[in-house]
């Protein structure tokens, strides 16, 4: 009898704006060869870029905008609705600019996985190459992390590391980490999509091959 191959893991990728990590992703996935597929993006924002983007290449796509909503939980509760659909094994925050209620992060626990623009636990929140450079780091970075109720916070699946340049601006800063950030991301989500990823009981993260977790820029990159 012919094998017959596991199914691939569905991942539902969320985001607010041009989604350039969503695209490292969909494009990482096909090209190679993960056993997982893209099966929705969704926006918290109809205008947002990425959309058009998802949708040229075959993937379905929605958008819900959160003032149409009454409140943070009933937004959340329209946009867990809209994930469900697709019935997500991940469910996978690509620059997707909301904070969402402990009652969301709950129901995907274990499944809901973020990408973070600088070092955690350092700088949580917004703004934070402005705020690795206010503080003279000359290290700054990204963070791919299981999410919790905590903003920014849970086990950390893998991170990427930038140097601090003289002369940096948040702008520079933020080019060089999404750099990385390209690199780090597909890594992470395909080891999930691959089943290596395990959380310890002291909810640290394994992953299956003891691969390098820390992806350093480089110019060359």
């Amino acid at each position: 009898m012919p094998e017959i191959s596991p199914p691939k893991r569905r991942l539902v990728i969320l985001i607010s704006g041009r989604g350039s990590n969503m695209q490292a992703l969909a494009q990482a996935c096909r090209n190679e060869g993960w056993p997982a597929e893209v099966a929705a993006v969704i926006a918290s924002k109809p205008e947002a870029a990425g959309l058009e983007w998802a949708s040229h290449q075959g993937i379905p796509t929605a958008a819900l905008y959160h003032k149409d909503y009454a409140s943070r939980e009933a937004f959340d509760a329209a946009l867990a609705a809209e994930i469900d659909r697709y019935e997500p094994d991940y469910v996978i925050l690509a620059g997707f600019m909301r904070v969402l209620t402990p009652g969301f992060v709950n129901h995907y626990a274990g499944r809901l996985v973020n990408i973070h623009p600088s070092l955690l636990p350092a700088f949580p929140g917004l703004h934070t190459h402005a705020q690795a450079l206010a503080t003279g780091v000359r290290v700054h970075g990204c963070t791919v992390h299981f999410v919790t109720p905590v903003l920014d916070h849970g086990p950390i699946i893998a991170q990427g590391c930038v140097p601090v340049l003289a002369g940096d601006t948040p702008e520079s800063l933020a080019e060089r980490v999404l750099a990385v950030e390209h690199r780090a991301f597909p890594a992470a989500v395909r080891w999930l999509a691959e089943g290596r990823v395990t959380l310890t009981s002291d909810h640290r993260v394994n992953v299956l091959g003891d691969p390098d977790r820390l992806f350093a820029w480089s110019p060359a990159a």
